[in-house]
């Protein structure tokens, strides 16, 4: 084990001198013994302790009272010091150790910091080489403003830990002692497996190593490896406040109702746990509910009135209501006891940015860092801010930093990586837009990713009365990955599209992402910026989703969201969250289709709000907004009270749900009243019900599964005359064509499907289809309008720019031609020699040399290319000064020795 420590120090970033590169698990000798030798040969005496004490063996001795350890996993705190008072008194030499710590973990979770460092210190001139002891003689002087002192007590650990052989630990002090070594910055990977694991093999009941190992988890962003930890630790522990507490963190960044129901199981079983509280405060604060989230931290309050993350929490809730006297006072608060505590800053500015507030969140990071410049937390969460607000170059170099001072943290590494990928992208600029995006894509689409921006801009900034005072960045990423890290700085998100920081939009590129328009997520997002802009990124998320997704659906009638059949069932189920709640429905949907219901839900509300009391009241909300005051409030205000807003509108979406395909019987039977496989039962239940919606669907699919091609137009003609607005999957439309096309009908096929892209965005099959039939019929604008739909959805398809190039072509317009034809030869075209012959010929008036250089092209791909060759000649001709030497006297040969002489 001499190996280890010296292996621990050596990977250490913290200043350690070569004479601190000693022994801890059997010391190295005076004599110079090497790392490579065998440790276990060295004869090693222990220093005696300070007063005779002994150290723990093996096995844990006896730990205190049953009652008073019941009584502090219950929160009863109080009660506990008390027995523990008591027991200090009258207990043997050994087991009062135990006691001692039982009281100064209970005086700290009561904010008692001065008595608790008072307490541990005469604790400590008995048991001087606890670790345990002295590493909460750390934690309470730092919370006592001892900042030196504390330093002390770190290194009396670390000196103990050289002294004496790891198995004169006992489990607990075990664990203490790799908690330390961590803060002096020791290698994570050994300490997890040398100390918390070992600590764990010795006595599987020691719990502090299952929390050291789940923290430790947590912090460098391994969610799976905690929850896992913690999971176990409840197998073996039962009801664990610490244990559900520790599973919730986990959960946090992925499952907000897990998290939610690990710390309901934490307060049942104590109410008064502070960390539980607050992690149920700060999920408050992200749902937007900030009274709920106040009443929280009151409970905390009356916990530990002085506990630094309760006031570091309030100062969020000052900022996001606009009190800016009580940010001041809860900050001073927050800091009253360790005046120098990074966390508070590092907690309040990730908040504030968790809100879009990047530039004041930004602020506490360095205010943090000025505390402790090596403080990682603040220094990579100021990365991502910087990233945010456009300033690259620092915040690159940020987090390059915080990768070398810690290779295990995830985000780091994704970062460090993701702008090694980033590199590489093509950036594209034009008056107050950067674009960065693949370079192949960018050739491809880019400049109409432009127009659509600059079209958007020309339309919703004047709409809204805001006007672009810096450049907006779009960042189009064609791995889903380098998107979630760049947009949330881990991998996973894989239910966005884009998001929009305020100047700042990162987005999945059309090869990222599923068949979705991706110009209507571009309109989408750019509407981000300007409400975001308008309301200096104070705007709750409901009504900022809402305003986008209505505005989509205003330039465009097949975007957005529309009432569908699920959502009907929602809304007439009483589904609908209270607008004063909406943004929690974001937070934590307990299905995807949740989450895109409460993006209906959202444009449904600004719908109505501009229905009943105009666009101009909406605007003025904004504004309001801009100024700080609080959504709910504004809404009274500017409209009617909110208690009366949300009946009123609970009654327009019910008449909105009910008013869905009025003639279609939306009631299904009851489980096993109807076989969904037997035709005859759907039959009988088709003739009580002849429109029923869910019937026909099943008929339909039966009769095709049975390709009863004639007999299913029956089925399908019903769905799409009682219901025509449906292009949800499986729509009837999709399904009347494949009958029609199975029966040779082509034009009623093409029929069916025009009447489904006039109302769908993302019917990229459809779209595909009617090109094709369109290029057989030779209508020409048909394949033109089709195939601009389709780029729409999805530009990297190089069948759709010849289609689109041939189209051009025969409608006379040249230039968008040239334009097809070269964007498909970046994609790997099948005959390119017929792409380079068409551009040829389209460049033959305009530009010979140009011309020439794509037949030489066509003909380096196909020497036999007569039309090429035929070409070729002919600009051969017209290039020379005097033409009429060549008529008459050329025959076929001289012709093919002419071209030969200028194919490369």
């Amino acid at each position: 084990m001499a190996f280890l420590f010296s292996y621990i120090l050596h990977h250490s970033r913290s200043v350690l001198t070569a004479a601190c590169i000693a022994v801890m698990f059997g010391s190295l000798s005076a004599q110079g013994r090497t790392r490579a030798e065998d440790p276990s040969s060295a004869g090693f005496q222990s220093k005696p302790a300070v007063g005779g004490a002994a150290l723990g063996s093996v096995q844990n001795p006896p730990l205190a009272g049953d009652t008073a350890r019941e009584q502090f996993k219950r929160g009863q705190y109080t009660q506990c010091i008390e027995l523990a008072q008591k027991a200090i008194e009258k207990e043997t030499y050994r087991s009062k150790r135990q006691w001692w710590i039982l009281m100064a973990e209970s005086l700290m979770a009561l904010g008692r910091y001065e008595q608790a460092a008072k307490e541990i210190d005469t604790a400590l001139l008995r048991y001087t080489v606890s670790i345990r002891l002295l590493k909460l003689g750390h934690t309470a002087n730092l919370y006592c403003g001892q900042a030196d002192y504390a330093s002390e007590m770190l290194a009396k650990i670390y000196r103990y830990g050289r002294w004496f052989k790891i198995e004169y630990w006992d489990p607990p002090d075990m664990v203490a002692l790799g908690e330390a070594l961590l803060l002096l910055e020791s290698e994570p990977r050994i300490i997890l497996e040398q100390l918390f694991n070992r600590a764990m093999r010795i006595d599987p009941n020691c719990r502090e190593a299952y929390l050291a190992a789940g923290a430790l988890a947590i912090n460098k962003q391994d969610y799976e490896l905690a929850a896992n930890q913690y999971r176990k630790a409840l197998e073996r522990f039962g009801d664990d406040p610490d244990m559900h507490c520790g599973l919730a963190r986990a959960f946090y960044h992925s499952d907000r109702n897990l998290m939610v129901k690990s710390l309901d199981a934490a307060l049942y079983v104590n109410p008064n746990h502070v960390p539980a509280l607050l992690l149920l405060a700060e999920h408050q604060i992200d749902c937007e509910d900030y009274a709920g989230a106040g009443k929280l931290l009151d409970r905390a309050a009356a916990v530990n009135p002085w506990h630094s993350e309760v006031w570091a929490y309030r100062c969020v809730l000052a900022h996001l209501g606009n009190e800016p006297n009580a940010v001041n006072t809860c900050r001073t608060n927050a800091l009253k006891f360790w005046p120098t505590n990074p966390r508070v800053d590092y907690l309040i500015g990730r908040k504030l940015s968790q809100n879009y507030r990047f530039t004041e969140g930004a602020a506490y990071q360095r205010q943090a860092m000025q505390f402790d410049k090596d403080y990682l937390p603040a220094k990579i969460q100021l990365a991502q801010d910087l990233l945010r607000l456009g300033g690259g170059p620092e915040g690159w170099t940020l987090a390059e930093e915080v990768y070398k001072a810690d290779q295990y943290n995830v985000m780091a590494y994704n970062l460090v990586n993701l702008r090694d990928n980033m590199s590489k992208f093509k950036t594209l600029t034009a008056d107050k837009f950067i674009i960065r995006m693949d370079e192949l894509e960018a050739a491809v689409y880019g400049e109409r990713v432009l127009k659509l921006l600059q079209q958007a801009e020309s339309e919703l900034c004047p709409k809204y009365g805001h006007e672009l005072d810096k450049p907006v960045t779009l960042e189009l990423f064609p791995n889903q990955q380098d998107f979630a890290v760049r947009t949330f700085g881990m991998p996973g998100g894989d239910g966005f599209l884009g998001v929009c920081f305020g100047n700042l939009i990162t987005a999945n590129s059309p090869r990222a992402s599923r068949a979705v328009n991706w110009e209507s997520v571009l309109w989408h997002e750019f509407c981000h910026v300007v409400t975001l802009n308008l309301t200096r990124n104070k705007m709750p998320r409901w009504l900022s989703e809402g305003i986008s997704v209505y505005e989509e659906m205003q330039h465009n009638p097949a975007w957005g969201q529309h009432m569908n059949p699920q959502y009907r069932k929602m809304i007439l189920g009483g589904e609908l969250t209270p607008i004063s709640k909406l943004s929690s429905a974001f937070l934590s949907p307990p299905t995807p289709m949740h989450l895109q219901f409460a993006y209906y839900e959202s444009s449904l509300v600004v719908e109505f709000l501009i229905e009943r009391f105009g666009h101009e009241t909406l605007k003025t909300i904004l504004t309001d907004l801009a100024k700080g005051e609080e959504i709910n409030s504004v809404i009274s205000k500017r409209a009617a009270p909110i208690e009366k807003i949300e009946k009123q509108f609970e009654a327009f979406a019910r008449k909105r749900a009910e008013g869905l395909a009025q003639n279609v019987e939306w009631a299904q039977p009851e489980n096993g009243q109807v076989d969904p496989a037997d035709s005859e039962a759907l039959a009988k239940w088709l003739t009580n019900h002849p429109n029923s919606f869910w019937a026909l669907r099943l008929q339909a699919s039966h009769l095709l599964a049975d390709e009863k091609w004639e007999q299913a137009k029956t089925p399908l003609k019903k769905l799409l005359s009682i219901y025509p607005s449906y292009t949800g999957e499986g729509n009837a439309y999709g399904l009347l064509a494949r009958v029609h096309r199975k029966l040779a009908e082509t034009e009623q096929e093409r029929r069916v499907l025009n009447n489904l892209v006039t109302i769908s965005a993302n019917a990229a099959k459809a779209y595909i289809r009617l090109m094709e039939i369109a290029m057989e019929q030779k209508n020409w604008r048909e394949v033109f309008d089709n195939g601009n739909k389709y780029l729409a959805v999805y530009p990297m398809l190089g069948a759709v720019h010849w289609r689109m190039g041939r189209a051009n072509e025969e409608l006379g317009q040249n230039d968008q031609a040239i334009e097809s034809y070269r964007r498909l030869l970046l994609l790997d075209p099948a005959d390119p020699a017929d792409v380079n012959y068409r551009l040829a010929r389209l460049f033959a008036d305009r530009d010979p040399a140009t011309a020439k250089r794509y037949v030489l092209e066509a003909l380096a791909d196909a020497p036999r290319f007569r039309q090429a060759h035929r070409l070729l000649l002919k600009l051969i001709k017209d290039s020379q000064p005097d033409k009429s030497e060549y008529k008459s006297t050329l025959n076929e040969q001289s012709e093919l020795q002419i071209v030969q002489e200028n194919v490369p």
